[in-house]
């Protein structure tokens, strides 16, 4: 089996989210390969974080599908993420939505389908693998869009610059009561924060460079830039166990 753990610094992966009883570890796979790993959590129909390696993009269009996980549906399904329409196609009469957002939870909601880990962030195919529901938060249009889009950006102008290569993750903090609603069910929870962590190392894996940021999902459009230390502490607030290092040695020589 692929080991996913090479989308963490040092194949070193947090603790992070891990202890909560919902929690599925998602290893994405389109077009018969991985491309990076996901925690997702499925009482909230959120991920806790995605990680990746970022990978230099020569652009390419704008994936105009949603996938969704098969194995949120059924654990004996193929575990590569599949459109979420044609998917439904094939198995009339079974509700593919009861551990993970479906594409028309999104639809009419007032949020966008916020890419945890970004498409910009690496070239085809791993580009319309970010496309799963499995890694998308009910996200701010106006923070989305502006601040968030312009951070991704400089991201990638630094690790560009600077990284022979680079190991992120990106997490929201749920709210405590926030939904978006279909039906009278709540159905996909909106986060109050969304966040990013990096690690830069050079070609020898020796790390140069760390740095996190953090955003509140409204309409204030501000990115926080945060060390790692500051970003573990304000996600402890929302822990009930020890949040841990976020990557090995604190992304530390």
């Amino acid at each position: 089996s692929h080991n996913c753990r090479v989308y963490f610094y040092k194949e070193n992966v947090p603790d992070l989210g891990a202890s909560s009883p919902d929690v599925v570890r998602l290893c994405q796979r389109f077009v018969n390969r991985y491309h990076f790993a996901t925690l997702y959590d499925t009482s909230v129909r959120i991920a806790v974080y995605s990680a990746y390696q970022f990978e230099p993009s020569n652009g390419g269009g704008r994936e105009n599908r949603w996938f969704v996980e098969p194995q949120l549906v059924d654990e004996s399904w193929p575990g590569e993420m599949r459109d979420g329409y044609w998917l439904g196609q094939d198995n009339p009469g079974i509700f593919l939505g009861e551990k993970q957002a479906l594409n028309e939870d999104f639809t009419h909601s007032g949020f966008d389908r916020g890419h945890l880990n970004p498409n910009g962030h690496h070239p085809v195919p791993s580009r319309n693998a970010t496309f799963t529901l499995t890694n998308v938060v009910p996200q701010n249009p106006t923070m989305n869009q502006n601040a968030w889009r312009i951070h991704e950006s400089e991201l990638t102008d630094l690790f560009l610059a600077k990284c022979s290569k680079a190991f992120v993750l990106v997490g929201a903090v749920p709210s405590a009561d926030n939904w978006i609603i279909k039906n009278n069910v709540k159905r996909v929870n909106i986060p109050d924060f969304v966040w990013n962590a990096y690690c830069c190392v050079d070609n020898n894996d020796t790390p140069i460079e760390s740095g996190a940021a953090r955003a509140r999902n409204t309409e204030e459009n501000w990115v926080e830039k945060l060390t790692l230390e500051e970003l573990r502490e304000f996600l402890q607030q929302y822990s009930n166990d020890p949040v841990g290092e976020l990557f090995y040695n604190n992304c530390k020589m």
